[in-house]
């Protein structure tokens, strides 16, 4: 690669840097290196990378729907706010990153931490009877309860991974009374020394290890004895290990870096089941003001048929033409129908308290918000016919696209990869070791030497470029090698290991079984669920005309005089039963459509959602609202 080359490459990679910083709320910088030195140190040097801080604002689409006061929202609005500031995702999409620091960490030979972050279940609506049934039976989020963990392991101490270099210095002076001069020469015998080591040290998932010492002594003796003085001695050792038995293979030494790569894949998983549990649930929400808008309308709508049919009686008792315990009557079903509208209203207030929670990440920081009314641009409408595909194909697709599946998958290929791990310390401890060390000396001629021990040999004399050549011309090698083994007797500890391991594995076979099992169950219930939901849905809504057309009947009855107030009132409260319970069945047909999808495996592909949005959470699309939206129902 050239220098325009390498320009051009350097250039890429900060523009992709700079793409990712801003286009996700999460992101790790690095200081910039120079070419040369921060190559060569960069195996060593302690890498100062910045963790962004988190993002407590809103994003810029929440305030864009504000028009008068009023929230203006569609359901896709709904699904982009959620992606873009609810706190449950925001904390899941720190899981890809964790991982991948743990990886980063298994790379070097370091054991896995455990950062498993729980699914939080979502938001709920307020408790209206039977609105916010869940009818298809599935537990909230879906989940499988096998899929979320993150797998970590016994066994050999995986080796250190990152190369290591050490320097050690030390100076000293010594004074040391001698008995026996006739060795010294001297009654006091004085060193003045200094002493340097260094080193090099790294070891392989081959399980071998290797280390290089160089070592080197300088000492200054008033002894008229010696040779050199000063003198330099050390040497260049170099040793090396392998393991043959324990510790051996590399499927057991990166055991940890392909279970840290699983648990990547794992996280990815785990934020796109929190996706798939909170934009369900939001949505749930969503319909459920929807339909608590509507039952509000109604409520209003008895209220004021109440209210009518109250002054109509007045009149007529004021004409003398109907007698005053009808106007008693009519009164308290007026009062009767504010308690139910007092109800419905409190009902929309509390659940858009909840709604704007789960689209924002941080309502006390937004005081406006809490004056903002939400008005829902989407009505729920229930298709003429459901065609759904046969029940085996949705399990299949079930079976593929469920996150929770997937994990239990990849967690269980983690558990074998440990088990290797586990068998593999049943062996013994057998290590080969080899070292070859070269020495050396030398040092300029003692002026002090009296000539006691004949004529020095020349060949010592000289300095450190002597001494130097003395250990690389390996004038006066040592060689060793060797073996050492160790074998533990019982080893229960291992064994125990071992066992345990298999038997969690087996553990973990079977639930995996039980999950797909689960979810063949959840499917058959999601279709069951829906097609429940949708004849209830049209069995009420025959209810709500026949009561409708009753009410007409009464009305028109009373008017010549073959009816009574009573029998009217009643009409005007089973009309207004019969409304909330087809409302009530409309709503529970969208739980039963949020839990249809989840079932599959298929609510991000309903409601186009990508994976890429979640992660970064932005998402591209813009909202729109209406030219003329509609006026709110609701109290302001």
């Amino acid at each position: 690669m050239n220098h325009s080359q390498r320009t051009l490459f350097v250039a890429c990679l900060l523009a992709c840097r700079l793409a990712v910083a801003q286009n996700s709320d999460i992101t790790i910088t690095e200081p910039p290196q120079a070419p040369v030195v921060g190559h060569l140190l960069r195996p060593f040097h302690m890498e100062r990378r910045i963790v962004s801080p988190v993002r407590t604002s809103d994003s810029s689409r929440l305030r864009s729907l504000v028009r008068a006061g009023n929230l203006y929202l569609s359901a896709q609005d709904v699904i982009a706010l959620v992606l873009e500031n609810n706190l449950d995702i925001a904390v899941q999409r720190y899981g890809p990153f964790l991982a991948r620091e743990v990886l980063r960490r298994a790379q070097g030979g370091g054991f896995l931490r455990d950062i498993t972050t729980a699914i939080a279940p979502g938001p709920v609506s307020v408790s209206l009877a039977g609105v916010s049934a869940n009818t298809s039976g599935l537990a909230e989020g879906t989940g499988v309860g096998s899929g979320g963990g993150i797998v970590v392991q016994y066994g050999p101490t995986p080796p250190n991974l990152d190369p290591s270099i050490f320097f050690y210095a030390q100076f000293e002076h010594n004074t040391t009374p001698e008995s026996n001069t006739i060795l010294n020469a001297a009654t006091t015998l004085t060193d003045d020394y200094r002493l340097y080591q260094a080193g090099y040290a790294q070891s392989f998932v081959s399980g071998t290890s290797l280390q290089f010492t160089f070592f080197s002594q300088d000492n200054k003796y008033n002894s008229p004895t010696l040779f050199e003085n000063p003198a330099i001695s050390g040497y260049l050792d170099f040793y090396i290990t392998q393991n043959l038995l324990q510790g051996m293979s590399p499927g057991v030494n990166n055991r940890n870096i392909r279970v840290a790569r699983n648990n990547m894949k794992v996280t990815n998983l785990q934020l796109k089941r929190q996706v798939i549990t909170t934009v369900s649930a939001a949505l749930n929400l969503y319909w459920d003001l929807v339909s608590f808008d509507e039952d509000m309308r109604i409520k209003q709508d008895a209220l004021n048929a109440a209210q009518k049919l109250f002054d109509d009686n007045k009149q007529q008792v004021a004409l003398g033409t109907l007698a005053s315990i009808e106007v008693t009557r009519a009164a308290a079903q007026v009062s009767a129908s504010k308690e139910d509208l007092l109800i419905s209203q409190t009902n929309v207030a509390q659940q858009e308290t909840i709604l704007k929670n789960a689209l924002s990440r941080n309502m006390a920081g937004e005081p406006w918000l809490d004056d903002v009314h939400i008005v829902p641009l989407d009505r729920i409408e229930v298709p003429a016919k459901e065609d759904l595909p046969p029940t085996p194909q949705l399990i299949e697709e079930a079976l593929r696209d469920r996150p929770e599946l997937e994990q239990s998958r990849i967690n269980l290929q983690s558990s074998q990869i440990n088990l290797r791990g586990t068998k593999n310390e049943l062996l013994p401890t057998l290590q080969a070791f080899a070292d070859v060390n070269n020495q050396g000396l030398s040092g300029p001629l003692n002026p002090l030497y009296n000539g006691q021990y004949g004529v020095p040999d020349p060949y010592f004399f000289g300095g450190s470029g002597n001494f130097l050549g003395q250990i690389f011309r390996r004038d006066f090698p040592t060689y060793s090698a060797g073996l050492s083994l160790n074998i533990p007797f019982r080893n229960r500890q291992a064994q125990a290991d071992y066992v345990t391991d298999e038997l969690t594995l087996r553990q973990t076979q079977l639930q995996l079984q039980r999950a797909i099992n689960q979810v063949r169950v959840q499917v058959k219930n999601a279709v069951i669920g829906l097609q429940q939901a949708r004849t209830q849905y049209e069995a009420a809504v025959d209810t709500r005309q026949l009561a409708q057309q009753t009410l007409e009947a009464e009305q028109n009855r009373f008017k010549f005089g073959e009816s009574t107030i009573s029998a009217v009132i009643q009409a005007q409260r089973d009309l207004s039963t019969n409304q909330g319970a087809e409302v009530q069945a409309m709503a529970n047909y969208t739980h039963a459509r949020v839990d249809f999808d989840q079932a599959i495996g298929a609510t991000l592909d309903t409601n186009h959602i990508t994976m890429d949005e979640a992660i970064a959470g932005r998402v591209p699309r813009e909202s729109s609202i209406p030219d003329n939206p509609p006026n709110p129902q609701g109290p302001h």
